[in-house]
């Protein structure tokens, strides 16, 4: 596999932050959504998340760091090195006993000379009085990309894991970007006598919500810009406009300037408002009449709009 640091596009010294920009940055690029058809952008996107869920666990980061597991977290054999395999004769003669050259070294150990019950005395007579002991599992961190529309209104995802197994993943009304969700029991098993008898860790899911093309959030708040014309700004009118739950009808009223805000009480998130930013829009192609009129037009109560900006 890829190493996830060159897959990201980070240093090895990168910051935790430095890690999450580069995958949020890489995640909203290559999202399937925004990528419809092209199935060679969904397998980059596993790719990233995969990377991210590796590098945002410290304990997993530092252990790749190690060489103690690859890009996929499967653990590596581990090398065992001991003084033994490096020295040679000469050297090793200072290790045996004294009038025994072929016995054995002063750091071998006997097992069966260790007092047990004076080092671990407590520790074996606890878990004879508590039973057998048990370890949590690991908790395991993914990375979730999610639509605006379902991070707002809630979803079930389905999220695939990097050994092709599947988690359905809740998403509350109202998530916000960045948010972690906790599953519980759903990490790596736990450790017992059996083998797999501990209780197993968490499931953390970080979710990143991907940008609309035209809502966008503050706090609780849906913000959209609303173009209009010149005409129905000086005229006023009906306007249908999109809201999360379905387009509705608002009135824009006559001699509404550029950037006026008109308010949609509780089509926001979880009971929040929806602002309509207007913006006001001049023809693409040429008006003739309308430049005609404009040259001959003089206002009857004329005004200077830049009056402010003057000291």
């Amino acid at each position: 596999m890829k190493d996830p640091y060159e897959i990201l596009g980070v240093e090895r010294t990168a910051s935790e932050a430095a890690i999450q920009s580069a995958y949020r940055k890489l995640a909203k690029r290559h999202h399937p959504d925004v990528n419809p058809g092209k199935p060679e952008a969904e397998e980059k996107f596993k790719e990233i998340a995969s990377a991210y869920a590796l590098l945002s666990d410290s304990e997993k980061r530092a252990r790749f760091d190690r060489g103690e597991i690859d890009a996929s977290g499967a653990e590596r054999s581990p090398e065992r090195s001991f003084y033994r395999n490096y020295g040679n004769d000469a050297a090793r003669t200072k290790y045996r006993a004294a009038g025994n050259p072929g016995g054995a070294y002063r750091g071998d150990i006997n097992l069966d000379d260790l007092d047990l019950e004076s080092i671990f005395g407590d520790s074996l007579r606890g878990r004879a009085q508590h039973g057998p002991m048990r370890a949590k599992g690991y908790d395991m961190r993914y990375a979730l990309t999610v639509d605006f529309l379902d991070a707002a209104k809630g979803a079930v995802k389905r999220l695939t894991l990097p050994d092709g197994s599947t988690l359905d993943v809740t998403v509350p009304a109202g998530l916000k970007d960045g948010q972690v969700l906790r599953l519980k029991g759903k990490g790596e098993p736990g450790i017992g006598p059996d083998g797999n008898s501990g209780p197993p860790g968490d499931a953390l899911i970080e979710v990143s919500v991907a940008p609309h093309p035209y809502f966008r959030r503050d706090g609780n708040d849906v913000v959209l810009d609303l173009p209009i014309t010149l005409k129905e700004a000086v005229r006023g009118a009906k306007i249908e406009v999109p809201t999360l739950s379905g387009p509705v009808t608002i009135t824009v009223p006559p001699k509404s300037i550029d950037g006026k805000r008109l308010r949609l009480r509780g089509r926001g998130i979880a009971g929040g408002n929806q602002d309509v930013l207007l913006k006001v829009v001049l023809p693409s192609e040429d008006e003739p009449e309308l430049a005609a009129f404009l040259e001959g037009w003089s206002p009857q109560h004329p005004f200077d709009p830049r009056a402010g900006l003057k000291s």
